[in-house]
């Protein structure tokens, strides 16, 4: 696979880590079987490098949450028996750049580290790593192991866990509320329409589009598992991958307007439903507002009207004093 074409999967599963952080830490619970409530924080620690056309690429993707948990996921479009080491790489990286001192670490006899501790020294401390196989036409391990040899102190057996999207029914996605991960459901009919773009195919991924991703999103969203604007983006990436895999071929032409029409066209639906919800409160503000005006004004004339008349009570008592005199 060209880096050109692995980019662009790269990249929309990094914008998608990018939505909200109610989607995000679902995301992690969904993955990690962990159980943060939703409205953790979560910090990117994104790192960079060059590649050979000394382009700047985002390398890893290292969330923190709380400012205490880190969480590592690479997504892969093809089994590579490499990724190991680049998930320990960027692993130690990360720890690395936060390393703690001063942390009381005295071993047993055996090499554990006891509990109450007297002496002091460093600590690395990794993510909890996860390889997301997102595609892949090989069949990818459920665990990869990276032994790592310490000499006289002994070894360690550093192990990453898999995530296989494409083995992984709607079902469970939504049960899970990884609906994020929802864009890559058009990688599990990619290889064969590009076999056979026959009619029966097209309505499975027209069926696929509009049941599996699209009903999916606008459930989620209604159970208050994503927001509007994730909805919105995601359907905006599915489109993207959509237009990528998808819509150069022939056969396509007539799916190409349908799908435009329930992604590109609902995106407008919930863009307009929320411009008019922002609408309708300006303009209960601008009534509220002209309201407080007209009663300001009224009890301005009001307290006009009673200066005019005390002026008036005033002059007839001065000239009534003047006949007097």
């Amino acid at each position: 696979m060209s880096d050109n074409v692995y980019h662009i999967y790269d990249k929309v599963f990094k914008k998608i880590l990018t939505l909200s952080s109610k989607a995000v830490i679902n995301l992690i619970n969904g993955l990690f079987d962990t159980d943060y409530p939703t409205d953790s924080t979560v910090a990117y620690n994104w790192t960079e490098f060059e590649n050979n056309e000394l382009r700047r690429i985002l390398a890893d993707t290292i969330l923190t949450i709380n400012g205490k948990y880190s969480y590592h996921m690479e997504a892969q479009m093809t089994e590579d028996e490499d990724i190991i080491f680049r998930v320990f790489d960027y692993g130690y990286g990360h720890a690395d750049r936060n390393r703690r001192y001063a942390v009381n670490m005295l071993t047993n006899e055996d090499g554990y580290i006891e509990k109450n501790s007297i002496e002091s020294g460093c600590e690395l401390l990794f993510p909890e790593p996860k390889i997301i196989y997102l595609y892949s036409s090989a069949k990818a391990p459920d665990e990869y192991h990276l032994r790592l040899n310490f000499g006289s102190q002994g070894y360690f057996l550093y192990k990453v866990s898999t995530f296989k999207f494409l083995e992984t029914s709607l079902e469970e996605l939504n049960n899970r509320k990884m609906i994020i991960l929802i864009p890559f459901q058009l990688l599990k009919l990619r290889a064969l329409m590009k076999k056979e773009r026959s009619e029966e195919n097209l309505k499975a991924l027209q069926y696929l589009i509009e049941h599996d991703i699209i009903e999916s999103i606008e459930q989620n969203l209604t159970l208050n598992n994503i927001t509007t604007d994730d909805a919105r983006r995601l359907k905006q990436l599915t489109h993207r991958l959509y237009q990528h895999i998808y819509s150069h071929y022939d056969e396509m032409e007539v799916l190409n307007v349908l799908t435009d029409e329930s992604l590109i066209l609902d995106i407008d639906i919930i863009e307009k439903k929320h411009e008019e919800e922002i609408a309708a409160i300006i303009a209960e503000k601008d009534a509220e507002i002209k309201a407080l005006k007209d009663e300001f004004a009224k009890q301005q004339v009001l307290s006009l009207l009673e200066e005019i008349e005390a002026l008036k009570a005033e002059n007839a008592r001065l000239k009534a004093a003047q006949k007097q005199s």
